[in-house]
């Protein structure tokens, strides 16, 4: 008998990517077959994201292709979108389920009953549930680095942000579980790991560690990366991203002498503006902010560090935004990620006075797109003529491969099947005509 097959769509950040693998393993342990998503499969499973109104749009745009592709499958959406917004995503012509945070790792349960269900009727988890209870999830096979959560959820309140209300109150994984699994993905073959959550830096909140009866003391982040640097295998780790208030000294002291992590730091700012700070309810002010990068270069000058920020929040004038384009413009940064802020219902920021215009939202977009690009070529250019160590990975390209050395900076070359997967010290030579950096072929392997 011909196996089940499902395919698989992940929207949003690092953290849904960990949990789509983890998904796809049940899937795999239960008998079906993973495809590509143009074979066309009897299940789909797209696993959304609500970050922004664009993501809501793509997840309609996801779900014609998946039917273009295979018209009578079955399309399930899990993640924030469908946790946020069960009606609305059930009201998308085509699908059949819709699973939130708490229900998507019990999907197979789900996926049985509309088996039985006589025609396309559509079946849902119930009334979407909060979520509570933390699930460990990694990626693998997919791609040449694995994602593994160690945390989720946030107790922070930012007046912009609906991840609080898709994903719940913070939780963490234990530092003996995580170190687990970081443990699985090196026998499995892994070089890469890259530990992601919604808030890391509050990796110990939720979490009770037991050790024999007494009460273990409430472990941190420091404490999880200090033991995952003692597992044998994996050659680096990264840290996703990290508020600047919790990415503490000794955090940053830890990753400055560490072999195995990697000296990259992504840590959101949003705006270089107090008062939008304020506004966004944001737990720092641009000072703390310029603190811990002036500290990570003190120890690190060759760190990358890569930022977040938002223009056009509610009450960003010109002179604001001008205010966080220089404050920008003189830190010693590697890339921005730039969003356009767009209005998410529940939100305090969605009601606030003030409104910026799209135009001129996009205009300053543009602006920051331009200077990230500027202080990436900068920060890529500090290093050529020195030797990195990379990881190599496919390119779309059949005849190059492509690769982040350490701290971050992307190579090209010609394709050598033989150093896919693998870490190598190469020179870095010179930019290539898509910006990033041509390489001399490995010395060390």
């Amino acid at each position: 008998m011909t196996p089940k097959t499902v395919a698989f769509h992940t929207l949003g950040c690092k953290l849904n990517y960990s949990e789509t693998s983890a998904i796809g393993r049940l899937f795999e342990q239960a008998g079906y077959a993973e495809v590509e998503f143009e074979q066309g499969a009897d299940i789909y499973v797209i696993n959304t994201c609500s970050v922004t109104d664009f993501a809501d749009k793509k997840c309609r745009n996801i779900v014609r292709r998946a039917l273009k592709f295979s018209p009578n499958a079955n399309v399930v959406g899990v993640g924030c979108y469908a946790q946020l917004k069960p009606q609305e995503i059930s009201e998308i012509p085509g699908v059949d389920l819709v699973l939130g945070a708490a229900e998507k790792f019990r999907i197979l349960d789900f996926i049985d009953a509309l088996s039985k269900a006589p025609g396309k009727g559509m079946i849902r988890a119930g009334e979407i549930r909060e979520v509570k209870d933390f699930v460990n999830a990694f990626s693998f096979g997919d791609r040449t680095r694995s994602f593994l959560k160690v945390q989720d959820g946030c107790d922070y309140k930012c007046s912009f942000c609906t991840i609080p209300l898709a994903r719940g109150r913070s939780r963490s994984d234990t530092v003996e579980s995580v170190v687990a699994n970081a443990q699985k993905i090196a026998a499995m073959g892994g070089k890469e790991i890259v530990l992601t959550g919604v808030n890391i830096g509050d990796f110990g909140n939720g979490t009770e560690v037991i050790e024999g009866t007494k009460p273990k003391k409430e472990a941190l982040f420091i404490d999880l990366i200090r033991e995952l640097d003692k597992v044998e295998g994996i050659r680096r780790f990264r840290i996703s991203s990290i508020e600047p208030n919790l990415c503490t000294d000794e955090v940053i002291e830890f990753v400055a002498q560490s072999e195995r992590f990697a000296p990259h730091f992504h840590i959101p700012l949003q705006s270089g503006n107090n008062k939008q700070l304020q506004q966004m309810r944001r737990r720092y002010k641009s000072e703390l902010y310029a603190e811990r990068v002036a500290k990570i270069k003190s120890l690190m000058p060759h760190a990358c560090i890569g930022v977040d920020v938002i223009v056009g929040f509610p009450g960003e004038t010109e002179e604001d935004f001008l205010e966080t384009y220089r404050f920008i413009n003189e830190l010693d940064i590697s890339y921005l990620h730039v969003f356009t802020y767009s209005e998410r219902p529940n939100t305090p920021a969605a009601e606030m006075l003030d409104i910026v215009p799209m135009e001129e939202r996009r205009r300053r977009n543009q602006m920051l797109t331009i200077l990230s690009e500027k202080k990436r070529r900068y920060f890529y250019e500090q290093h050529l003529g020195q030797t990195r160590p990379v990881l190599f990975e496919q390119h779309p390209d059949k005849n190059l491969m492509s690769g982040f050395t350490d701290n971050y900076i992307k190579i090209e070359a010609p394709l050598d099947e033989s150093l896919l997967n693998e870490i190598a010290e190469a020179e870095l030579l010179e930019f290539t005509a898509a910006g990033n950096v041509a390489i001399e072929l490995p010395i060390i392997v």
